[in-house]
């Protein structure tokens, strides 16, 4: 008998992976936590039967949210991550010697144990002494910061679960709050190229504009994820991440990345046509 994980993209497209052996279920307060262990992808990890992250393609997620705004800004110190329970995005931050606090806020501590025991892969860094771990909402967390954050990082699951309160107006405003003057927000930004998640995207970046002065959106290819075509929204109250990049200092600091690097950096943000039309349509709603 074989055995497969499917996931449905639309009501008419479904992604399946043959499975070795389920190694994980359980069902929290908020949701299932699932984890699979495959032969093309190694182990799996899926929250309400949607895929978060495998072994063979997580790199390529967590180098782009991370490396992008830390090359554009070097001198980051205190960083906010929202979501990111599998610990791929603290991961790549305990990289850089210039942190020096990590505050990563995740709603479902059985998501943490999970990947520490499962995945160490992406849950090795969670004992780093500038990590610190708060299990609780990540809007309420964020409301009464300010001025205190140099970048904050949403590492969420989709728009709707726990989720959906890390893609409203209320909660992007209170990120601005709470970062620095050369603040950075770096979030995942959805797919554009099946209507559902469009529409996420377009909502999102459409309350992200309305508050930040510089937003661009980004890509990324991550097979895993629904169509593989895969975008992040950077926002900025006064860096660009193109014109206030510099690759020499980047490059001088000798992090060896499987995805990113600083050619990739500046062509990421060239963005096909059909999704520029997708963001100005958001503009206009």
């Amino acid at each position: 008998m074989e055995l497969w994980y499917t996931e449905n993209h639309t009501e008419d497209v479904k992604f399946s992976i043959r499975v070795n052996k389920q190694i994980y279920s359980a069902q929290s307060e908020f949701q299932r936590i699932d984890i699979f262990d495959s032969k093309e992808f190694g182990r799996f990890f899926t929250l309400d039967g949607l895929m978060m992250l495998t072994e063979k393609d997580e790199f390529i997620y967590h180098d782009m949210i991370v490396h992008v705004p830390l090359a554009t800004n070097p001198d980051i110190h205190n960083v906010l991550v929202i979501g990111a329970g599998d610990g791929g995005t603290v991961r790549e931050l305990t990289r850089y010697e210039t942190i020096e606090k990590i505050d990563m806020v995740e709603i479902d501590k059985m998501v943490v144990d999970a990947c520490i025991k499962y995945i160490p892969q992406t849950a090795s860094k969670f004992n780093d002494s500038r990590v610190n771990l708060f299990f609780e909402d990540g809007l309420k967390f964020v409301r009464d910061k300010v001025d205190a954050y140099d970048l904050i990082i949403v590492d969420s699951t989709d728009p709707f679960g726990p989720g959906e309160g890390l893609f409203t107006k209320e909660f992007y405003g209170n990120c601005y709050k709470a970062l620095t003057k050369s603040g950075i927000l770096v979030n995942q930004h959805e797919c554009p190229y099946y209507a559902d998640y469009a529409r996420s995207m377009k909502s999102a970046h459409k309350r992200i504009k309305e508050l930040f002065p510089i937003t661009r959106v980004y890509q990324a290819h991550i097979p895993t994820y629904p169509s593989g075509h895969w975008l992040f929204g950077f926002a900025s109250k006064i860096k660009d991440p193109i014109n206030d990049f510099n690759a020499e200092k980047w490059s001088a600091l000798g992090l060896k990345t499987r995805y990113y690097n600083t050619d990739l950096h500046k062509g990421c943000f060239a963005i096909p046509n059909y999704v520029k039309e997708l963001l100005e349509s958001a503009d206009s709603e």
